[in-house]
């Protein structure tokens, strides 16, 4: 050990090798993915080969748990309710099978680990939701704009009349 370097409680080697750690993990991620959340609600797109075809198939549930989310190997567990089952795959973010992840909605929960929703009924969970897609939908004009370019194109209307009737 060296003793040029201290540190109180910890020894030397676990300090610089969590620095290479770090530095090795930022050089392994191979896209930008937004930030998940327990609470999350995801659509995982997977690459799946049969046979000779390749397809991608879409998974959508809620994001249960995130594990690893400082590296490069973070872990997200999905799960949702089809025809009655709870259906649950642990998703490697950054795995070169998956094609892309979308977040769809973002709920406020309180715990980082949702697990207790494996014995709650889906009627039973009421989370309030955020759509992240409403935003874009709901881009438009204020009414206070309209009102003034009402008012130009009536009386605009006005005076093209005016001038229609001194033209006869």
């Amino acid at each position: 050990m060296r003793a040029d370097i201290t540190c109180p409680g910890r020894s030397v080697g676990s300090i610089c090798m969590n620095k290479k750690l770090m530095e090795f993990n930022k050089t392994q991620k191979t896209s930008e993915m937004p930030v998940f959340r327990a609470g999350d609600v995801v659509k995982v797109f997977r690459k799946i080969i049969e046979g000779g075809k390749e397809r991608v198939q879409v998974f959508e549930g809620m994001v249960i748990a995130v594990k690893g989310n400082q590296s490069s190997s973070s872990m997200i567990t999905v799960r949702k309710v089809s025809n009655g089952v709870g259906v649950e795959i642990v998703v490697p973010v950054q795995s070169p099978t998956i094609e892309k992840i979308e977040l769809v909605k973002r709920a406020k929960v309180r715990q980082a680990k949702l697990y207790f929703i494996r014995e709650r009924s889906a009627k039973s969970l009421k989370m309030k939701y955020t759509d992240l897609s409403a935003p874009a939908k709901k881009a438009g004009v204020k009414k206070e704009e309209v009102e003034p370019i009402k008012e130009e194109v009536v009386t605009e209307i006005k005076a093209e009349e005016v001038t229609e009737e001194k033209a006869e």
